[in-house]
């Protein structure tokens, strides 16, 4: 929040007057669920080779994950076979849930905010089978950021610092 005798940041102004995160989501809600998970499946696949490659995800085999984007209305479940991640229909059943908003996603894969305090904090939860959320959770937080492509680096970075300045400036005043 603004407070007297300071100047505001620019972005401030910009954190204030963003959209809600469900119209935010509007166009990737609207993209055909189809796309949806081939370009889940691709950036998946794509970002973690190196797990996967090494048989980090082979305990979910057969096993699925849904990952849910509360405050966007997203929710997508993962499973693994045949070497690789795959999103199958987000109306599956899944073993585990990892829930959240999509601010505190984003800080944690900026790796701006320590997983363990998000869970904690229950402002990420795990329901369902918790030892396959758990273990998901750790398999990403155990991602060195330097295997990312560094655009994509500097990007999560600053979605994440703006990403918290939106947080600050829709918390309710004290």
């Amino acid at each position: 929040m603004h407070q007297p005798g300071r100047i505001a940041h620019p972005l401030d102004f910009l954190a204030r007057r963003m959209p809600p995160p469900e119209i935010a989501a509007l166009p990737v809600r609207l993209c055909p669920p189809p796309v949806q998970r081939h370009l889940l499946e691709q950036t998946l696949n794509r970002l973690l080779t190196e797990l996967i490659a090494d048989g980090e995800f082979d305990f979910l085999a057969g096993r699925r994950l849904a990952i849910e984007i509360e405050d966007m209305k997203l929710r997508w479940v993962v499973t693994a076979g045949q070497g690789r991640l795959q999103a199958v229909s987000h109306r599956e059943p899944a073993e585990a849930t990892i829930r959240g908003r999509a601010v505190e996603f984003l800080l944690l894969l900026a790796r701006l905010e320590d997983p363990d305090t998000l869970f904690f904090q229950r402002r990420l939860e795990v329901t369902g089978d918790t030892a396959i959320g758990l273990t998901t959770r750790n398999l990403l937080d155990r991602l060195p950021l330097e295997a990312l492509p560094l655009p994509l680096r500097i990007g999560l970075n600053r979605a994440g610092r703006f990403a918290r300045r939106v947080r600050r400036q829709q918390a309710p005043a004290t």
